[in-house]
């Protein structure tokens, strides 16, 4: 008698079961998968966000704030210099306030473009406005309108335009990681940002020089501006230090490195305002309040007390 069963078909309840199975299995090793090349990009977590994050909102809704009555000032007192620095201090706020809250992007894949791309653009702002700032209270008509104000920012433009140019260069052309903190140990990375403060040190401490040696004639007689220029030559200073102790794997170097982005995207563009900006919006309230009160003193409120 010839056996005809020679396949064995498994009953019918458990054919699901092996359907199952290998989809949980297929899921479980798509979800490994994920996780896996979703940690191979670091991120800083929440309160690093939090912290860079806060300072930019706040500062951000005090420019909205006094927006109005800015503005109103601006039209009255029609200087082309603060309007400028004005409008550039708003589109620099802006994006420090947006890269601050994205700091995300670095961890998820597939956003490192949409993130060098963002970066870029912030470094572009504010080092515009650092340069522009310098090259224009260097010049002797520093106090003067549009023809002052066009040569600083041809210079400046220049300066930023090629910095921002060679950076982009690096990150997209040759993918060196410029702007990725996980990225600890690239060589190019901090090759790039040791000469990249190297050359804003030189810059700061060069005008240091100049004002402490025979040549102070030369440069604008404020003392705000060489508070300005003592402070980011410190920042720029520690920036260098902390650059070229990470480039030969001292982990301090990175810790210093991230304090002063820190300190720089949360207290920069504030430090600027109320250097530059904030008495020139000031200054016709205390031209009013001393007005009121010549006034009130020669209408003799003040006679009793004089008495």
């Amino acid at each position: 008698m010839v056996n005809i069963q020679t396949y064995y078909l498994p009953p019918a309840n458990n054919i699901p079961s092996i359907i199952d199975t290998d989809h949980h299995d297929t899921s479980l090793s798509s979800s490994s998968s994920s996780s896996s090349s979703f940690s191979e990009f670091k991120c800083h977590g929440l309160w690093y966000t939090t912290v860079l994050s806060i300072p930019a909102l706040l500062f951000v809704l005090y420019l909205g704030f006094h927006l109005k009555k800015n503005i109103k000032k601006l039209r009255h007192r029609r200087s082309h210099v603060m309007i400028t620095y004005y409008i550039l201090l708003w589109f620099s706020a802006t994006l420090n306030l947006t890269w601050c809250s994205l700091q995300v992007w670095q961890c998820i894949p597939g956003k490192e473009l949409s993130w060098n791309i963002l970066s870029l653009l912030t470094s572009l702002g504010t080092l515009c406005l650092e340069i522009s700032l310098v090259a224009f209270l260097l010049q002797e008509s520093y106090a003067s309108g549009l023809e002052a104000l066009a040569h600083t920012f041809i210079i400046s433009g220049l300066i930023a335009g090629a910095d921002i140019l060679l950076k982009a260069i690096c990150v997209l052309g040759f993918h060196v990681p410029l702007f990725m903190d996980g990225e600890t140990t690239h060589r190019g990375k901090w090759g790039l940002w040791t000469v990249d403060e190297l050359l804003l040190t030189c810059t700061y401490g060069y005008i240091l020089f100049v004002h402490y040696s025979t040549w102070r004639d030369k440069l604008p007689p404020r003392p705000a501006f060489y508070n300005y220029v003592v402070v980011m030559f410190v920042i720029t200073g520690v920036a260098l230090l902390g650059c070229g102790l990470a480039a030969i794997g001292v982990g301090f170097g990175l810790w210093m490195y991230n304090l002063v982005v820190i300190c720089y995207h949360t207290l920069y563009l504030p430090f600027v305002y109320i250097i530059f900006l904030s008495d020139f919006f000031q200054e016709e309230d205390l031209l009013l309040d001393n007005a009121y009160y010549s006034e009130m003193k020669d209408a003799g409120f003040f006679d009793d007390e004089l008495e």
